[in-house]
């Protein structure tokens, strides 16, 4: 019965990996440039997409399989479980987690670098012509990528060689759980900390960006149906474009004969006129297209099934932003717990033994856990929540550097180059999302899941504990537990292992990303007030990105207009719009 159920644990897991290959096929072929593509950056930045996300998910798998030794109803192991079993199952998750992160240091450092270099290097001329060739073009990438092998050695060497938790003098360490983390080889060391460097990295580019999409989403979602319908737009373009020409002709047929031409304002106005000419013709063409006219009726059809979906868009924008508040407060909740009630604080990276304050999402993933695959289910959710939020704010922030941008992401007008910089910085944010949902959104599921273990006194040495009779004594798992029961039943997830050794080996890289959440939160919540009030513009979100209008305005002033836009987008007909006359008596 235990192997079926850790094949079909794996089996879950599998199906999840080919949907995260959908996933991210859709993310690259949506925002790439279509003039631009090229396959060797399209398939890099698939199979690394895929990758960290897969790492990210392979919690619950870890979750659930380390849980299905025991009976949380009961606090024992199940029957016929052995220690062997057991073992062999960490073996597992650990050959699977370290190809996964050996895996995405890889391609973080070494395969995207060359990727781009390879694009970069492409000459067109030079190819038609047959002066380059594959082996030029991959020795003219190689040479630069020089540089990224000569780091991934050093990161080795100094984790290899660099000594680590010099201050063991704290009680904790005494713990058998704490002397694990310290018990490694030369080589877990290495990698421990190569990884341990990226993720603080990371860390350092999650609390920006995926912090302000963190915010974003939701009101993206809420917004993004249009304050003016596509007929309504359509009709109001046609008029202003007719009074446009109409105002030509009447400079040209005024000026018409004189022989020193048109005087200098008319002259000004008629080329204000033209400017504004093409403007229109631009928007006239875009909202055509919106209506979906001169299109299939399939594409008309999808138009109008997307306007009547709307307002479930926007309920789903509600949806999301309870949820990223209630992600918030548990991440406060957890923040605190961990700086007052840590039991080794900086020295560890604030481990917390107990979950002192209520957690609400960890209540939830502890309470679902208890029923594969429904935590499964609520974690993809989550993780991709983190991830749209990390696209979100990389779309609106821009890749930059310092306060300078280097490369812009929009969708169907993201060049390779950018494309490739945004997956490195995705690998990054999602090393540091897995630390954060692991350390901070639910800890405790992270660390043991629904495990439990009894705490029934012993009558006789050697015998059981039996808590049928006594479910008082039924205890959640933890990292002190050192009642000999917890330690024959408790097994702490390869995962959460993993970055507690990171911590505790490296103390300083657990000082920066645990202090690093409490900049995450604060950045959210600058964000989020803001944009209810002052919502930023949003590339992806956007019907007309070069002609659209400089208009702000607050969030819950606009949803009457939005909802009456919707409506006639569905009915096809376009209805008055007070602040398009308004703004035709302004420019009269």
């Amino acid at each position: 019965m235990a192997l079926i159920q850790s094949a079909l644990i794996w089996v879950v897991y599998g199906i999840v990996v080919a949907l995260l290959v959908a996933i991210a096929s859709v993310f690259i072929y949506t925002y790439q440039a279509p003039r631009d593509r090229a396959a060797s950056v399209t398939i890099v930045s698939i199979f690394t997409l895929t990758a960290l996300l897969a790492t990210v998910l392979l919690l619950p798998v870890d979750v659930a399989l380390v849980s299905s030794t025991t009976s949380s109803k009961h606090g024992t192991r199940k029957d016929g479980v052995k220690q062997q079993d057991v073992d062999n199952i960490l073996l597992t998750l650990k050959i699977v987690y370290y190809t996964l992160f050996s895996l995405d240091a890889l391609l973080c450092l070494l395969v995207v670098p060359f990727t781009y270099f390879w694009y970069e290097e492409y000459d067109e001329v030079a190819n038609e012509e047959g002066e380059q060739t594959i082996g030029k073009r991959f020795w003219g990438a190689f040479k630069y990528t020089i540089a990224f092998i000569a780091l991934i050695v050093i990161l080795f060497l100094i984790g290899f060689f660099i000594p680590v938790a010099k201050d063991r003098t704290g009680g904790h360490y005494g713990l058998d759980y704490f002397k694990n983390l310290l018990a490694e080889n030369h080589g877990e060391r290495a990698l421990t900390f190569a990884l341990g460097l990226l993720i603080t990295i990371g860390t350092l580019i999650y609390v920006l960006y995926t912090a302000a999409g963190f915010a974003l989403l939701p009101i993206a979602f809420i917004k993004s149906a249009p304050a003016v319908s596509a007929p309504t737009l359509a009709t109001t373009v046609s008029s202003q474009l007719e009074q446009n020409r109409e105002r030509q002709r009447q400079l040209e047929g005024r000026n018409n004969g004189r022989q020193d031409g048109l005087p200098a304002k008319d002259q000004r106005e008629l080329d204000a006129l033209v400017r504004e000419e093409r403007t229109l013709i631009r928007r006239e063409r875009l909202a055509a297209e919106a209506s979906g006219e001169g299109q299939s009726w399939i594409m008309r059809t999808w138009i109008k099934i997307e306007a009547v979906f709307r307002p479930i868009k926007l309920l789903g924008g509600i949806f999301l932003m309870l949820m990223s508040i209630l992600i918030w407060v548990s991440m406060l909740l957890t923040g605190i717990d961990k700086a007052k009630n840590s039991i080794c604080k900086s020295h560890c990276g604030y481990i917390l033994a107990y979950t002192n304050i209520f957690n609400p999402v960890n209540w939830i993933f502890v309470k679902s856990a208890k029923v594969f695959p429904i935590d499964y289910v609520i974690f993809l959710l989550l993780v991709l929540f983190f991830f749209a939020s990390s696209v979100v704010g990389i779309a609106s922030l821009g890749i930059r550097f310092l306060w300078l941008k280097i490369f812009q992401i929009r969708k169907g007008h993201t060049s390779p180059q950018a494309l490739l910089m945004a997956t490195v910085m995705l690998t990054l944010m999602a090393l540091a999302i897995n630390y954060s949902l692991a350390m901070m959104v639910a800890p405790q599921y992270a660390h043991y899941g629904p495990q439990t273990y009894c705490d029934h006194p012993l009558r006789h040495p050697g015998e059981q504990p039996n808590c049928t009779d006594h479910p008082n004594h039924i205890r959640p798992c933890s990292e002190i537990s050192e009642n000999p029961a917890a330690k024959n039943v408790c097994t702490p997830t390869v995962i959460s292992t993993f970055l507690d050794r990171v911590t505790v080996n490296f103390s300083f890289f657990g000082i920066v990303d645990f202090w690093a959440q409490f900049v995450f939160l604060a950045v959210f919540l600058v964000v989020f007030v803001t944009s209810l009030f002052r919502t930023p513009k949003l590339n992806e979100y956007q019907l007309e990105q070069d002609a659209e209008e400089d208009e702000e305005e607050g969030l819950l002033a606009s949803t009457g207009r939005r909802f009456g836009a919707t409506w006639q987008d569905i009915t096809g007909r376009a209805g008055a719009n007070k602040n398009v006359g308004r703004r035709d008596r302004d420019e009269d």
